[in-house]
C-alpha cells in the first residue's frame, strides 16, 4: 500500500467533494472512510485510477450519510449531483485546503491541527501524538473547526499570510511523538509552492530548509541545547542549505521583500559562515533593521540586539536591549548573554538563572541553569 500516494490525494479528493456541495465535515469524514476502504482493497484490487476510485467511493459514503441524517431533504439538489464514471480532473485542489485550513475565524491551536489533519493526512492520534497533549482535545479542536469552517465558501479569497503562519507554527512545533512535525511543515509548504506563485512561500520554505539543515546538530547525544556558536558545521545539512539558498535568491529577485524573506536572509548568513567568528554580523543587523521595518515586533528588536551586541559590542546590544521591556519572553537570557560578553560574570549569573525560570521548556531551562553553573563557576576561579 503507497501510503504517500494516499497522503498526496487527499486533499484534492477532499476540495473535490466540497466543491460539490458537501460540508466540509461531512467531506472530511467520507474522505477518510474512502482511505480507510483503499487500505483495504488497493493490495489485492488496484485501480487504474486512484484518484478517481477515491473520489467516487468518498462520494458514496457521503451520499450514504447524508441519506441517513434528517438533512437528507436540504441535499437532495446535490445527491443528483453524482459525478460520472470515468478519470477525475487533474486540476490540482490543495490551495483551497490551505485557505480553508487557516481560516481567521480559527485559533491557531485549531487551524494547526486541521492542516494538519486535512492536508497532511495525518490522524487525530499522531496529532496528539505530536503535540503531547490528550487525542479527545484534539478532536475536540478539530471538530469545532470543521464547524466554524463548514459554511465558509470555497471562492472567498483566502489569506496567504495566515496560511504561512500556520505552517511556521506547524514548522516550529519541531518533532515529538511519531511524527516530525518540522518534515511535515516542509513537504505541506512544498506543496503550497508548487500551487501559488508568490515570493512569501518562497521565503517561508527557504526559511525552514536553512533552519531544518542545522538539526542534527541542534543536540548533544544526551538530548541538551547546543548553541549555533557551538554547533558541529560539518553536520549541517549543505544540500538543503544550497536548495534554501537558491530558492531565497529567486525570491529576493522579485523585490516584493516580506519578513520570511527576510528571517531566511539571516538564516543564510548563518549557514554561509564557515565559523562562528566568520559570521557577517553586520550584514545580519541590516536584515534584522528590514524586518524591524517590515513587522515592528518586540520580538526581532530583542533578535537584533543580539546581533547588533556582535557587531558592534555587548554595550551597544545592552544599548538596544535597554528600548525594550524586559517581560518579553527570553528579555533575560539576551541580556545575561550581552553581560558575559561585557564581564560582568555576577549580573550574567543572575539573569541566567532567572531565564530559566521563565523558560517554556525543560531543555531550554536545563540550558539556562547550565550556563549560571558555568559562570559561577568562572567567578569561584576568579575570571
Amino acid at each position: 500500500m503507497d501510503e504517500a500516494l494516499l497522503r498526496s490525494l487527499t486533499p484534492s479528493v477532499l476540495a473535490i467533494l466540497v466543491r460539490r456541495g458537501a460540508d466540509f465535515a461531512a467531506a472530511e469524514d467520507a474522505v477518510q472512510d474512502a482511505l480507510v476502504e483503499a487500505v483495504r482493497v488497493w493490495p489485492d484490487d488496484p485501480p487504474r485510477d486512484a484518484k478517481g476510485w477515491l473520489v467516487t467511493v468518498a462520494w458514496r459514503r457521503f451520499l450514504d450519510a447524508t441519506r441517513a441524517d434528517t438533512a437528507r431533504r436540504r441535499r437532495e439538489g446535490v445527491v443528483d449531483q453524482e459525478p460520472a464514471p470515468g478519470p477525475a480532473p487533474e486540476a490540482d485542489d490543495t490551495l483551497q485546503l490551505y485557505f480553508l485550513c487557516a481560516h481567521p475565524s480559527l485559533t491557531p491551536a485549531s487551524a494547526v491541527a486541521l492542516t494538519l489533519r486535512a492536508v497532511g493526512g495525518l490522524t487525530t492520534r499522531q496529532i496528539a501524538q505530536a503535540y503531547l497533549v490528550p487525542e479527545a482535545t484534539v478532536a475536540q479542536r478539530i471538530s469545532r473547526a470543521k464547524r466554524t469552517v463548514s459554511g465558509v465558501r470555497f471562492d472567498q479569497a483566502g489569506d496567504v499570510a495566515t496560511v504561512l503562519r500556520v505552517l511556521y507554527l506547524v514548522f516550529n512545533e519541531g518533532y515529538s511523538g511519531d511524527v516530525d512535525l518540522a518534515a511535515e511543515a516542509i513537504r505541506l509548504t512544498r506543496e503550497l509552492a508548487a500551487v501559488i506563485d508568490h515570493p512569501e512561500v518562497a521565503g517561508l520554505l527557504a526559511l525552514m530548509l536553512l533552519h531544518h539543515a542545522r538539526r542534527a546538530s541542534r543536540t548533544a547525544p544526551d538530548g541538551s541545547l547546543v548553541p549555533l556558536a557551538e554547533q558541529d558545521r560539518s553536520r549541517w545539512d549543505t544540500a538543503s542549505i544550497a536548495e534554501g539558498v537558491g530558492i531565497l535568491q529567486a525570491a529576493l529577485a522579485r523585490d516584493r521583500l516580506g519578513e520570511f524573506q527576510a528571517q531566511a536572509a539571516i538564516a543564510a548568513l548563518h549557514a554561509d559562515a564557515p565559523t562562528p567568528e566568520e559570521t557577517d554580523w553586520v550584514q545580519i543587523v541590516e536584515w534584522y533593521d528590514e524586518l524591524v521595518r517590515l513587522t515592528d515586533s518586540p520580538v526581532v528588536r530583542l533578535n537584533r540586539a543580539v546581533a547588533v551586541g556582535e557587531a558592534d559590542g555587548p554595550r551597544a546590544g545592552l544599548t538596544a536591549l535597554a528600548a525594550l521591556k524586559d517581560s518579553l519572553p527570553r528579555h533575560a537570557a539576551v541580556a545575561a548573554y550581552l553581560h558575559e560578553r561585557d564581564g560582568d560574570l555576577a549580573t550574567a549569573a543572575r539573569l541566567y538563572a532567572e531565564a530559566a525560570h521563565k523558560a517554556p521548556n525543560l531543555a531550554e531551562r536545563d540550558h539556562l541553569m547550565r550556563q549560571a553553573a558555568r559562570i559561577n563557576t568562572r567567578r569561584g576561579r576568579g575570571g
